[in-house]
């Protein structure tokens, strides 16, 4: 893809703002497609943050499809499943349970979760409650100025989004059929490239589901399917270039909801929602794996959510369990005393500078 292709194509991602933003916008993603390209990789060590959707920690048993999730890797890194138990279990990775509620009553949402953990920022407390699906608007410049990859990039840190965002996305966003999610939002204002259906086919771009089976599936589009574990692989290469990589996939909460069931084979009963939910999880187990297996060994990985949901099967609905954070790396003693998700974008940007140093 050209320069000239690739500023067309983010500058039409813009929209909703004046055309003084749109052109200043438009100049920064151009000014960080040209460095990604023309900079040298450097031998910097670096963070892979990880954002699971909907993934809580509870006490292992009969409720909680993680207590025999097929998640070795995980297992491995904490030896033991991904269940309260095993926080301080092992000194092969840090497992911290951070609160979710933010001091809110009610049960824990996307919106103001997600725009807590890329922003640093009690959402849910500055809001007046919790709220689902996209940030609230009156915090949405306060994400923008706050992000993780606004303070990063301000200062001269490379910041790669992993996901791949295809045209028909931006054609829904365009028609309004789709709002704009906190990580989309934090992503514009920090002038961050978003990658395409054109970086997935080269290698460095994931798809959502982490695989790109459902992405086929759903709309025909021609990503290539691949194996979760190559998928890992991909983001550990990007991390040898950026000193930030995010990944964000919603595989898990969807599994949560029952909403895999499309994924049985045709001569198969649908899937219950553990067997879902077991899915979803090695699925990203293998992620996991693969990243750990090529990353450098001054890396780190930084996995968490946003709030509880698979971790209980007798709760139709989100849960006000903790989260996990789970971190393995040399930057993992940096996040051993956070209890919060609010905490955790302040150390993401902390480690991501001073491994960049």
């Amino acid at each position: 893809m050209s320069l000239c292709g690739l500023f067309i194509y983010e500058k039409r991602s813009i929209h909703g703002s004046s055309v003084a933003v749109k052109f200043a916008q438009s100049i920064r993603l151009l000014y960080t497609a040209c460095a990604n390209i023309l900079l040298p990789r450097r031998c910097v060590v670096s963070v892979l943050f990880l954002f699971i959707d909907g993934v809580g920690l509870a006490p292992s048993g009969h409720d909680n499809p993680l207590s025999d999730a097929p998640t070795p890797t995980i297992n491995a890194l904490l030896n033991g499943a991904l269940t309260i138990e095993r926080v301080g279990a092992s000194s092969r990775a840090l497992l911290r349970p951070l609160d979710a509620t933010m001091g809110v009553a009610g049960l824990p949402q996307s919106g103001t979760g997600q725009t807590a953990l890329l922003a640093g920022i009690n959402a849910a407390a500055l809001h007046g409650r919790h709220q689902p699906h996209f940030p609230p608007v009156a915090l949405r410049t306060m994400l923008v100025e706050r992000s993780i990859f606004r303070r990063l990039t301000e200062t001269g840190r490379r910041v790669a989004f992993a996901n791949a965002f295809g045209v028909r996305y931006w054609e829904a966003l365009a028609a309004r059929r789709l709002r704009r999610s906190a990580s989309v939002i934090a992503a514009e204002g920090a002038g961050v490239r978003f990658r395409s259906d054109y970086d997935v086919h080269t290698g460095s771009a994931l798809t959502w589901d982490i695989t790109g089976e459902m992405i086929r599936s759903a709309n025909g589009s021609d990503v290539p399917v691949i194996a979760a574990h190559t998928a890992g692989e991909r983001l550990a290469r990007l991390t040898a270039r950026y000193d930030l990589v995010f990944f964000e996939t919603f595989l898990t909460d969807l599994a949560g909801h029952g909403r895999l069931a499309h994924l049985a084979a045709p001569d198969r009963p649908p899937p219950s929602t553990k067997e879902q939910i077991h899915m979803a999880m090695e699925r990203v187990d293998g992620m996991i794996r693969g990243a750990l297996e090529a990353m450098r060994p001054g890396d780190t990985l930084v996995l968490t959510s946003d709030h509880g949901n698979i971790e209980s099967l007798s709760s139709p609905t989100h849960t006000r369990n903790p989260v996990p954070l789970l971190v393995t790396g040399p930057a993992a003693s940096r996040f051993a005393h956070l209890v919060s998700i609010v905490q955790v974008a302040d150390v993401i940007v902390a480690a991501a500078q001073e491994y960049a140093a």
